[in-house]
């Protein structure tokens, strides 16, 4: 059974930093790309960042230059570092492992 469980969202002020992984179990991913989703409420899923199986990561331009995607495919885990940050970036946050496996999201609010 794969599973994919995200943890490290939280409550954060505006300027701060959270780290979450997404620990992966039940299938071998070394070869999938992987990616953090984002829905903020009322708004669809977006792609935040990916990172190919070689590791090569990609931005929404919202995060550019805040934001840092890796993996350890070792330790089964994906992490998204997230500095800097904001108001707007207050959302649950999914990730994937292609083509359409998803974890059930953990909640990042960011606020004063």
């Amino acid at each position: 059974q794969v599973q994919l469980v995200e943890s490290g969202g939280g409550l954060v002020q505006p300027g701060g930093s959270l780290r979450l992984s997404c620990a992966v179990s039940g299938i071998n991913y070394r070869f999938n790309s992987m990616g953090w989703y984002r829905q903020a409420p009322g708004k669809q899923r977006e792609l935040v960042a990916g990172i190919t199986p070689d590791g090569r990561p990609t931005y929404a331009d919202a995060v550019k230059g805040r934001f840092a995607i890796s993996r350890d495919n070792a330790k089964n885990t994906m992490y998204l570092q997230m500095l800097s940050l904001k108001p707007e970036d207050t959302a649950v946050y999914y990730c994937n492992v292609a083509p359409d496996y998803w974890g059930k999201g953990t909640l990042v609010t960011v606020s004063s």
